[in-house]
This record gives C-alpha cells, structure tokens and sequence, in this order.
C-alpha cells in the first residue's frame, strides 16, 4: 500500500463527506487516523475503510453491519462472520430488489401523468 496520507480536509474532499461525517465515523470507531498536534492523518488503512464504509452505505448497510464488515476485512474473518455477512448481504438483495420494484412502479405512474398532461395540453391547442 502507498505511504500517501491524507489531511482531515483532503479526506472529506476525496470522498465527498462533511466533516462532521467524518468525526462521526471517528467518534464511533470506524476510523482511528494518525494524530499529529490537533491534526488527522489518513493513511491508506484508513482509505480503504473509509472505501469500505461508503460503499456498505450505498448497499444501505447500518454502520453495526459496517462495523462487523470492516472487521471481517482486516481479520478475513471466521466462517460464522462470513455466514453472518452472507445472511446480512441476502436480506439486503432482497430489500434493494423491493425499493427497485418500487421504484419502477412510481417511474411509470409519473410517465403516465406526465402524459396525460402532455395529451390535455395539445387538445387544448388543437
């Protein structure tokens, strides 16, 4: 891994948080930078959890789940880790697949009153 360290500026900057996001993931232990003075250094530990806990965010993971991710990452985890990540990742497909079903459906009923719309305005002209 690279030496490169980030400052806590550069961290928010690269991933696009606020800072008060990034001292929450440091206040609950998701990330535990350098310190220098007052000042947070980032190594490439840090980047690829702070890689990790974004990208369990998108999946819509809580942070406990997040939590016990990164922990499977650093440690490769055990088999009841794995099977626990396995049943978390299961019930999430299932959820993200609801929310896309859900969505495809209100897409199509703001497509059709969009129509509607667009059919009342030409009588309208006509």
């Amino acid at each position: 891994m690279s030496d490169t360290k980030l400052s806590f500026k550069e961290m928010c900057a690269k991933f696009e948080v606020t800072p008060r996001t990034l001292r929450y993931y440091e206040y609950i232990e998701l990330l535990s930078p350098e310190k220098d003075g007052r000042n947070r250094l980032y190594g490439a530990r840090e980047i690829a959890r702070m890689t990790l806990i974004l990208r369990g965010r998108r999946f819509g993971f809580s942070l406990e789940e997040i939590r016990q991710w990164l922990e499977m990452y650093e440690t490769k985890g055990s088999r009841r880790q794995l099977e626990t990540w396995i049943e978390s990742a299961d019930r999430q497909l299932v959820e993200l697949h609801r929310q896309r079903e859900e969505l495809g459906e209100t897409i199509d009923e703001l497509k059709a009153l969009r129509d509607e719309a667009v059919r009342l305005l030409d009588e309208k002209q006509a």
